[in-house]
């Protein structure tokens, strides 16, 4: 029997998932970090993307998160995110719409501060479309 690690995804508003996972694979902030059974305890910060688990033998999990923070202890992972969606329950007309508002938005650049959020929305946007890409292609 494989190692597992018990994960719980968090969003504000709620808890997406309590479970275990063979390997953790989550968007930090200086690139995409794996996270085994027994790995060395750590924090850092996610940027707006994908938490995957695999499970031997089984479809991997895909979820969408904002970005948040990653806590991990050997035998436990946390993410916490303002927002976390499962794979499955992202809308992809709103997360289309929101991307287009977002290049525009860009594109017209009236201050720095709205360039600045214009990115970020685009950003939130795209990764929400390339969860949805991931999940699509599992199946």
């Amino acid at each position: 029997m494989a190692m597992t690690i018990h994960v719980d995804i968090v969003s504000a508003e709620t808890e997406i998932f309590s479970g275990t996972a063979n390997m953790v694979f989550a968007p930090a902030q200086m690139g995409e970090v794996g996270i085994a059974p027994r790995h060395a305890p750590m924090i850092t910060r996610l940027k707006a993307g994908q938490v995957r688990l695999h499970n031997d033998g089984q479809e991997e999990q895909v979820f969408y998160v904002s970005g948040g923070v990653l806590e991990v202890q050997p035998h436990v992972v946390t993410v916490l995110s303002d927002t976390a969606l499962r794979a499955d329950d992202i809308d992809e007309a709103a997360a289309l719409e929101a991307k287009k508002r977002a290049e525009d938005a860009i594109a017209d650049r009236q201050s720095d501060f709205e360039y600045a959020k214009a990115k970020a929305e685009l950003a939130e946007a795209v990764a929400q479309l390339q969860a949805l890409k991931k999940i699509r292609k599992i199946r």
